[in-house]
């Protein structure tokens, strides 16, 4: 007698896949991972000491000089709050009828679904840059004036860059995370450089998270103003309007994850099989000088 739960379907031989987003904010060039190393539970927290400048003072021969200074600092926190997870199933009966690849093909879904959680996360942090590094705003965005040529694109980021000279981010190894729009503009510009320089191929050689050759990094599209461009649609946005460009040196902010792992079961009241995972991280901005915001509509 056959099952009346039997699903008489036929399974197709492949799998249409879904078109991933590139995951670009997690990235370390993008964001450092200096305190990941300390984290070693759930809930931890990171405290980064901030040392103040030290007076630098008039010498005179023959004069003594003043007391030592006691030194000042502020005391930052890297908490490790955000905890998200997946939690799937496939029936043995469906599992029968199906292709083996397509439980691999969902585990690698879920754990991409993860890893786009945590880009849009480290994204959302535009809010804690300094107000004085801000181009734009909800109010009143850069629009209307890109031009079919795309110069402002350019000259935009040149913009950001002298914001990030007024408060000494070194030149090497700054970045800019776009939306496709904007790589579109740069792109009708001259002097935007679409291939990898020597310089940044050895970036992206040690910073690369892919596994793949120099200059396959996630969103990276080439270099423009001093800036290593890389494109994603995690920019954050609303409604399609009003896109924040982080721009900065990866210096600025911190990421850390102290548990990231997936784990196969078999469910006590089901006969299939479930895999579920765990992602627990935090990031913080411990240098908001060092970032910069542009607010801009695609048109």
């Amino acid at each position: 007698m056959a099952t009346e739960n039997f699903i008489p379907s036929v399974w197709a031989g492949g799998i249409l896949q879904a078109l991933d987003t590139a995951l670009v904010y997690a990235n370390p060039m993008v964001i450092n991972r200096d305190y990941e190393g300390d984290i070693s539970a759930q809930g931890d927290t990171v405290r980064i000491e901030m040392l103040g400048d030290v007076t630098i003072s008039n010498y005179s021969k023959n004069t003594d000089i003043a007391s030592p200074e006691a030194l000042t600092d502020a005391q930052l926190v890297l908490k490790i709050d955000q905890q998200k997870y997946f939690n799937f199933q496939v029936d043995d009966i469906d599992k029968a009828q199906q292709k083996p690849k397509s439980f691999g093909e969902a585990t690698r879904r879920a754990a991409y679904g993860l890893r786009k959680t945590i880009d849009s996360f480290i994204a959302s942090l535009y809010t804690d840059i300094s107000a004085t590094n801000v181009i734009g705003s909800d109010g009143s965005p850069i629009t209307g004036t890109w031009t079919t040529t795309g110069t402002l694109a350019y000259d935009r980021l040149v913009d950001l860059g002298v914001l990030l000279d007024n408060t000494d981010t070194p030149d090497d190894a700054r970045f800019v995370v776009v939306p496709p729009w904007f790589e579109a503009y740069l792109l009708k510009d001259n002097r935007f450089v679409s291939g990898a320089t020597p310089e940044a191929i050895a970036r992206l050689t040690n910073g690369r998270l892919d596994g793949g050759t120099p200059g396959t990094v996630n969103g990276y599209c080439g270099r423009a103003a001093g800036f290593d461009v890389f494109k994603s649609n995690q920019v954050p946005n609303t409604a399609a309007t009003k896109y924040k460009v982080v721009a900065g040196h990866n210096m600025a902010w911190s990421f850390a994850q102290q548990v990231m792992q997936t784990e196969a079961y078999r469910p006590e009241k089901r006969f299939g099989d479930a895999l579920k995972g765990l992602a627990v991280y935090g990031a913080k901005v411990v240098r908001p000088a060092n970032l910069a915001v542009l607010t801009g509509n695609p048109t």
